[in-house]
Parts: C-alpha cells; structure tokens; sequence
C-alpha cells in the first residue's frame, strides 16, 4: 500500500508538469521576390501603426481588438528610444513603456507584431537617437529582452519582421561615403543578432541585402525594391496626418485612402501598413516638431481615443476582405495588364494553377464611366479602384462608401445629417432616401426678420441664407433594423467628406437658459419663445417672472433674432 501511494504521487506530479508547460509552436518566416513567406506560403498582410506610449496599457486590448476587427493581420510598433533611455544607462519599460507587455497583448489577439526598433523614430516624437556606439547598445538590449522572453516568430512569439534605422535615406546625402558605410554598418549590425525574421530598413534604396528596403508615402504603387529577391512593402501608408499648433485640422478621405491601397496591391505590392491606424496622444513633453499639438489623431481608422472612425474603418475593413479573396492569385498567379483607354485599364492575376483575381481601374479624377468586359457592364467612378476577386463579379468599389451603424435607441424620428457631402443618393438599408446636393447653398440675399403684417407674398418671410437648401434627411424608423448593423451607401458625384456624415434623432421639447446660450444643435429648432428678460428676472424655468429691473421690449427683441 506504501509504495502504491508513492507511485501515485509520482504520477501527478509528472502530469502538472506536462500541463503546465505546452510546446509552444514556431513560425518560419522568410521572403522572397513576390512576398513574405509564412510557414511555406506566400501571403498578402495588412498591419497598422498603435503606438504604445500614445496610449495607457488599459487600452491596448481594446485597440489591438479593433484592428484585428477591421481585418488586419499584423500590428506595428516603433521602439521609443529616448523614452526608454532617458538617461544614459538608466531604463523605463513600465506603464505605457511596458513594451514586452504590448507585444504579449497582440500575441494574446492571434495577431503578428511589425517592430521598428531604429532606435531612431522620426515619429513627429521629441528626440529619439543618440550616437553609433549608443545605438549599439540600446538595439542589443531590446534584441535580448526579445529573445527572452521569447517574442520572435522562430521562438513561437508574435514577431515577424523587425527594422534598423528608420528614413536615414532621406537625410543620408550629405554624409556622402561615410553615409553609405553607416547603413552598411546597420546592416551588419541586424544580422549579428539571428533574430531569424526578415530586417527592413524604410525609406533607403541603397539598402544592403539581405535588408529588405520599402516605401512610406501617400501612394507607394510605382516603388520598386533594389533587388529581385525583395518582395514590395509598404511600411507608412499616412491614413492622414499630423495635428499642428498653426494649421487646420488636416484629413485624408476614406475613398482615397483606399485607392491608394487597392494600387498597391495591383502593382505587386503584397505587405501594407496603415500608419496611423491609431494615432493617440503625445503625452508629456513627447511632441515634436514642427509646432505638433497633443493630439496625434491622426484621421486614423481609430480616432485619438481608441473609437471605431466612420466610414474610414468600415470602409477599409470591406477592401480588406475583397483583396484577401484573391491572395493566391496575388501572391502565386501572373499579373497581365490590359489598357482599356481613357485612363481605365484591367489588371488580372492569373496561373499557376490559381483562380484569376482581377481589378478594374479609373485613374480619372473627375470623369465617371461604365466600361464593358465580355458582356458585363461595370460603373467606376473617378479616381477608383474595383476589386473582382473571380474576375466577373465586383465585390467592392474604393469610392463607393458603404456611416454601417447602429438605429438610435428610442422611437424619435430619426434624420442622417449629410452635410459636408456633395451632390449623389443615399440609400438605407437598400432603401432610397433621396438624392442630396449639400454643397450648392442658398443665395446670401433674401433673409430679413419676418413681419405678418401687410399683404403676404413667396419671399416675405425666408431664412437660410447662405446654408444649403437641405442638409437633414428623413430616415423612416421602419427603414431601420433594431439590434443589429444597418447600412448607409452614398453615391456621390462631386466630391464630399463622408466623416462628418451622422445620425440623430428629432425631439420635441423646451428649454430655458441666458440669451448667450440659447441654441440647438443638429435639426432641433425653436419653435416658440415664452418669456425673456433683460435685468433680474425671477423664479425658475416654467415660472420665470419680471424682476425689479428690465429693459423695455426685451421679449420682442429675443423673438425677433431667434424666431
């Protein structure tokens, strides 16, 4: 019985172990000229830029969960040098520093990490590089943290493409020779470290292999890598851009942003990543120049507080999924381009015993076609792009935008404020809703304060002057679905800003407060005003009496500047 006992005992202990400690899978990454290659298959990914010190680590899941939600395959991240190494030899990876804790939470989403370790950032970030030997010595450090705690791909960690340096090509001329004998230099340096994933470096056509050079910019479809066994990456697709102190607030449109996508991967370009996909905040003294604010929104898919931006990332989330039908024929088929004239042309991937993929292209910035292929009539608008992932049915279009969103709760009407659109339709739901022409206003003559008496004619009594004729359109609540995702298309034909578009509800109500307050937002009017005063008027809202003191028609004067 003793020795049964102990054998017992054995065997538990023996079966913690094996539990409590999974193999943990590797992943093989390489390249070659068509694409990264994942496990033995050449894939098409999509990352997007999150900052970790532009946001706290309570919002990391959360963010890291949106994009993974809007179809991205991949997070990337620069390493903040300065921040982690203020002071020389002294080191900070806690709170929104903790970097090892960030890549943990894109691993913990199923998603891979793109890390730019420089050390240098650009970034629009105070500071962020020291010299050569510092440079050395701050990389090993992050390299061994890595590998550590076993971070990198080949380790079964999330990490499958690291970068040396960042843009040093855009500032290398006038070191001439001992520019080029620094990047060299950088190179050498990322090797000695077998971190067993690719090395990229930004932004450098002299890039030395086995580096991989890419493209940052707004369109990055005519780069081209400086050796065939590089695959074409894009590492900044700028989404918008950076906030400063002296300038309007700057936006990139959605339909945009997805042209220059859908190009890119018409071109042979199989890696792209948005940068921001969430711009967050320069917390601190982390801003740069020139004159950047606290913001650093960005215009991201995910605005500065970690929320879903519409259409922009809905929009993106669609062209995401089209383009990821057609992986195979991206990565393995031959690309055939066909001129169609007039600017519009067919590019088709094919062979290789892959079904064709194909895109549909308008380079026109302003004239609108149907064009014909073998009996099938397809509508492009200007400046787009159509993504046939079998090479006969359009399954998305980078101008046609499709604000989806949630019924308001309650049973108000409901209107979708259009301003900043155009001219086109909208359509919810399938439903029409009506066409919309925001952007051609009222004449700024005509409006006068409105008078009954004396005979009444067409003009006596206008207001809107100058606004557009209608900005608000009814959304009947039986075109709307409860509990689930109703869709917005707009078809837009001169041009609009589709971010501003939004839903609200129409109530009616009263309201009391000082004459300098007194407004309503979105389609709310006033109706009716029942007492003003000017002086020391008494009582409470509902009940407000003459004071002791009052100017003379008051209440005439209110009424006439708000009714």
């Amino acid at each position: 019985m003793l020795s049964g006992g102990k054998l017992s005992v054995l065997l538990a202990i023996a079966f913690s172990f094996l539990i409590s400690s999974p193999a943990v899978s590797s992943t093989e990454v390489s390249h070659d000229g068509r694409a990264l290659v994942i496990d033995g298959q050449r894939r098409v990914l999509f990352s997007g830029s999150i900052h970790y010190p532009r946001s706290t680590p309570e919002m990391w899941p959360d963010l890291i969960e949106r994009a993974k939600d809007g179809g991205l395959d991949a997070v990337e991240t620069y390493v903040f040098w300065n921040a982690h190494e203020p002071l020389r030899r002294q080191y900070n990876f806690e709170g929104n520093l903790d970097l090892i804790r960030f890549l943990k939470e894109i691993q913990n989403a199923g998603l891979y990490a793109v890390l730019r370790i420089g050390p240098y950032v650009c970034a629009e970030w105070n500071y962020g590089y020291f010299l050569q030997n510092e440079m050395q010595n701050f990389t090993t450090l992050i390299i061994d943290m890595l590998k550590q705690e076993r971070l990198l791909a080949p380790q079964g960690g999330p990490i499958i493409i690291t970068q040396i340096e960042n843009e040093y090509g855009n500032v290398q001329g006038p070191y001439g020779v001992e520019g080029t004998k620094y990047i060299q230099w950088c190179a050498q340096l990322a090797e000695s470290y077998h971190v067993g994933v690719p090395w990229i470096m930004c932004q450098q056509p002299d890039a030395p292999q086995p580096m991989i050079n890419t493209c940052n910019g707004f369109y990055c479809d005519s780069f081209a890598p400086n050796n065939s066994t590089s695959p074409k990456m894009w590492t900044e697709n700028w989404t918008g851009w950076f906030k400063a102190w002296d300038k309007p607030d700057p936006h990139r449109l959605a339909e945009d942003l997805a042209y220059s996508v859908a190009r890119f991967f018409q071109s042979n370009g199989t890696f792209q990543n948005y940068y921001m996909y969430h711009g967050g905040t320069n917390f601190g003294r982390t801003t740069g120049g020139p004159y950047i604010t606290t913001t650093y929104d960005y215009d991201a898919p995910l605005d500065e507080y970690g929320n879903i931006r519409q259409p922009k990332w809905g929009h993106l989330k669609e062209l995401h999924l089209s383009i990821k039908k057609m992986e195979k024929a991206l990565t393995y088929g031959a690309a055939n381009t066909t001129e169609l004239g007039n600017g519009l042309s067919m590019m088709k991937f094919s062979g290789n015993g892959v079904a064709a993929g194909c895109f549909l292209t308008n380079k026109n910035e302003s004239v609108d076609t149907t064009v014909d292929i073998e009996g099938t009539e397809y509508f492009l608008p200007a400046w787009s792009i159509s993504v046939l992932p079998d090479c006969k049915q359009e399954v998305y279009n980078t101008a046609k935008v499709k604000t989806t969103f949630q019924a308001p709760l309650g049973s108000e009407p409901v209107v979708v404020d259009l301003l900043g659109m155009g001219k086109g339709a909208a359509w919810v739901n399938g439903q029409s809703i009506g066409r919309f022409w925001p952007n051609y206003t009222a004449s700024f003559d005509g409006c006068h304060p409105c008078d009954y008496r004396g005979p009444f004619q067409s003009d006596s009594c206008q207001t809107g002057c100058g606004e557009p004729a209608q900005r608000w359109y009814h959304v009947p609540r039986s075109f709307l679905k409860a509990g689930e995702p109703n869709t917005l298309v707009l078809f837009e034909e001169a041009g609009g800003d589709p971010n501003q578009v939004n839903f609200q509800t129409v109530t009616v109500g009263t309201m009391c407060g000082n004459v300098t307050e007194l407004s309503c937002q979105g389609p709310h009017s006033i109706t009716s005003i029942q007492f003003a005063s000017f002086g020391d008027p008494q009582g409470a809202c509902g009940s407000f009496e003459v004071g002791s003191c009052d100017v003379d028609g008051a209440f005439a004067i209110v009424e006439q500047v708000y009714m």
